[in-house]
C-alpha cells in the first residue's frame, strides 16, 4: 500500500513536470515564430545565407560548389534561350534554396536583362556576385558557359547530318512548344509579382512597355532605357523626400 502511494505521487509529479516542460517549449516556439514573422522576408533570407556561410557544413566552399553545379545543371538542360534559365534560376535559388528574396531576384533579372550580353550569362553573374562575390561570379559563369560550349562544339562536327535528320527536326519542333510554355511561366511569375506589389506606376510602366514593344514595334533597348529612367527619377524623388523629412 505504501509503495503504491509513493508510486502514484511520483507519477503525478512526473506528469506535471512534463506538462510544464511542454508548455515552455510551445511558448518558446511561438516566440520564435512571432519574431520571424516580424522580420522582413529579405532580411530572413540574408540571415539564413549568412548563417550558412558561417556554418562549417555550409561554408563558402559549399556555397561555391552549389553555385557551380546548379548553374551547370541548369545550363545543360535549358533550351530556348536566356529567358528559360531565368525561371529555373528563380526556382533553384529562391524557391528551393531560399538564398535570394523573390523581389531581389526580380531586380537581379532586370540588371541582367538591361546589361549587354547573353541574359543567361548575365543572370549567372549577378546571382553569383550576390551570393559569393567575385569567386561566385567565376564559378557561376564557368558553370553557365561550359555545357553550351561542349554541346555546340560536338554538334558542329555533325551539323550536316543533323540539319536534314527527320528525328532531330521533330525533336526540335516539340521542344519549341515546351520552351514557349516555360517562357510564358516566366512572364506570369514576374508580372504577378508586380501586380501583387499594387504599385500603380510599375503596373502602368509594364502595360505601356508591352504596348510599345509588341504593338508599336519600339526597340526593346528604348523600352528598357525608358523604364530605367522612370525608376531612377522615382528613386531620386523618394530619396530626396526622405532626406527632407
Amino acid at each position: 500500500m505504501c509503495y503504491s502511494s509513493l508510486w502514484n505521487q511520483w507519477k503525478r509529479k512526473n506528469q506535471k513536470q512534463n506538462k510544464m516542460n511542454k508548455k515552455k517549449s510551445d511558448e518558446k516556439a511561438a516566440g520564435i515564430n512571432a519574431m520571424n514573422q516580424n522580420v522582413p522576408s529579405e532580411e530572413r533570407v540574408q540571415q539564413k545565407l549568412t548563417n550558412q556561410l558561417a556554418d562549417g557544413k555550409h561554408g563558402r566552399g559549399q556555397i561555391l560548389r552549389q553555385l557551380f553545379f546548379s548553374t551547370l545543371y541548369l545550363s545543360a538542360f535549358t533550351f530556348g534561350g536566356g529567358y528559360v534559365i531565368v525561371t529555373l534560376l528563380k526556382k533553384k535559388f529562391v524557391d528551393d534554396l531560399h538564398w535570394i528574396d523573390e523581389d531581389e531576384m526580380l531586380d537581379l533579372v532586370a540588371i541582367a536583362q538591361s546589361s549587354p550580353g547573353a541574359i543567361a550569362v548575365n543572370g549567372a553573374i549577378v546571382v553569383g556576385y550576390k551570393l559569393a562575390g567575385v569567386p561566385g561570379v567565376l564559378v557561376s559563369v564557368l558553370g553557365a558557359i561550359l555545357p553550351p560550349f561542349v554541346i555546340i562544339t560536338a554538334i558542329s562536327f555533325f551539323y550536316n547530318a543533323f540539319k536534314s535528320n527527320f528525328i532531330v527536326q521533330a525533336v526540335l519542333t516539340g521542344m519549341k512548344a515546351g520552351v514557349s510554355a516555360v517562357i510564358i511561366s516566366v512572364v506570369f511569375d514576374m508580372a504577378s509579382g508586380i501586380v501583387k506589389s499594387k504599385d500603380m506606376i510599375n503596373l502602368l510602366i509594364m502595360v505601356i512597355v508591352f504596348i510599345a514593344n509588341y504593338f508599336l514595334g519600339v526597340n526593346v533597348i528604348w523600352c528598357i532605357l525608358g523604364a530605367a529612367a522612370v525608376g531612377a527619377v522615382r528613386t531620386a524623388i523618394r530619396l530626396h523626400g526622405g532626406a527632407a523629412s
